[in-house]
């Protein structure tokens, strides 16, 4: 069930300075919870290295993670994430425990294919969105969702409910109504360029 495997440390440090002390020794404070009713949240560290590199894979936050706690397993997935708004470092990190059966709630990155054909006859392609949040149980959970733009012309639209979804998926935001039926990518010629637009290119030529 699981793709990626991130180990961890339990913590008994609480409160904000504790936290500090981990960050300067390049160490990430987290929290895991969840789980059946008699499970109890537990405070985690997370080696700061590790964590940064599981993170440059998109998969990391959408799918199921094994957290290895101490020696432990623990099958969960990606809450929250908190990262300092200068380095753009993680700081902060929530997971939250789930089995097979359990249900969840995620943004899942979309893959859009067949770009070539529409960028060579000099069209312009519009993302709107790059991500979707879905639900659907754990095993159900895509590690992304296909977008496939071939045979698009010029004024064309690709809506959320036009989106193809495997088996047991549903978009959160079609739960809500056909006004939340948003596009996540449009066709568009270039804009024609004006005599008074080639004279400036010309100036600064």
């Amino acid at each position: 069930m699981s793709t990626f495997e991130i180990n961890a440390t339990v913590r008994t440090e609480a409160g904000k300075g504790a936290s500090r002390r981990l960050r300067r020794e390049n160490k990430v404070p987290g929290v895991i919870y969840g789980g059946a009713k008699n499970r109890k949240p537990a405070s985690l560290t997370l080696e700061l290295k590790e964590l940064v590199k599981a993170l440059e894979n998109e998969s990391f936050y959408s799918q199921v993670l094994t957290v290895n706690i101490d020696g432990k397993e623990e099958q969960a997935v990606l809450i929250d994430l908190q990262r300092h708004p200068a380095t753009d470092a993680p700081i902060h990190i929530d997971f939250e425990r789930v089995t097979k059966s359990s249900t969840v709630r995620k943004r899942v990155p979309l893959h859009f294919i067949n770009e070539t054909a529409i960028l060579k006859a000099g069209n312009k392609i519009q993302h709107v969105a790059t991500e979707i949040e879905v639900s659907c149980k754990i095993s159900d959970l895509p590690q992304f969702i296909e977008v496939d733009l071939s045979g698009l012309e010029p004024g064309q639209v690709i809506h959320m409910s036009e989106l193809k979804l495997s088996k047991g998926l549903t978009l959160v935001d079609l739960n809500k109504g056909a006004s939340h039926d948003m596009p996540v990518v449009s066709i568009s010629k270039p804009i024609a360029k004006t005599e008074d637009d080639e004279e400036d290119e010309a100036a600064a030529e």
